[in-house]
């Protein structure tokens, strides 16, 4: 696999650390035993792009959103591809003061990834705790889940139970909530 073509080499975290690339992500998660099969494909930015560019691989599927609120915490929340957000309504799911989009610089500093690129495999970056995670309760429905892995040119395949088990290892156990229908 080969790093983000996307990221500058200049890139760096708050922390001044240089984000994690998909290569270092794919060794951390063999280091915990964690197996996952990637796919490349065409960059993708929106899941309209993603259904159209990512072929057949089956499993759940996510759209990712990378929020702050007015207080300046920040979260991301991770939901079925096909769910509308209601980012009104989505504060007092998450306990949280009113929500928008995080710019593209917080999601570098944070998450160490670009627009199109969001995934929970972004806290492989987020050593701090800075970023809190919260998942529509219907993606751990699905088998396996699918992400980017750090990269928008590849989706990576990862069972839940691995899934929670990274994120565990990472210092970050999800919220989960559930979202209406």
């Amino acid at each position: 696999m080969s790093d983000a073509p996307h990221v500058s080499p200049d890139a760096r975290l708050a922390d001044g650390r240089v984000p994690a690339t998909a290569d270092d992500l794919f060794r951390r998660l063999d280091g915990l035993g964690i197996e996952v099969t990637t796919t490349k494909h065409e960059a993708v930015f929106t899941v309209e792009q993603a259904k159209a560019h990512r072929g057949a691989i089956p499993g759940g599927h996510a759209k990712n959103l990378f929020l702050k609120d007015k207080k300046g915490a920040m979260w991301l929340v991770v939901c079925l591809e096909d769910r509308k957000i209601d980012l009104k309504s989505l504060p007092a799911m998450l306990g949280s003061a009113r929500l928008s989009l995080a710019s593209p610089d917080r999601l570098m500093n944070f998450l160490g990834v670009i627009p199109g690129a969001v995934t929970p495999f972004a806290m492989i970056n987020d050593r701090d705790g800075h970023v809190r995670i919260a998942f529509d309760r219907g993606v751990f429905e699905r088998e396996p889940l699918n992400f980017h892995p750090l990269d928008n040119a590849m989706t990576t395949s990862i069972s839940a139970r691995d899934m929670l088990a990274f994120l565990e290892a990472e210092g970050h156990e999800p919220m989960m909530i559930d979202f209406p229908d």
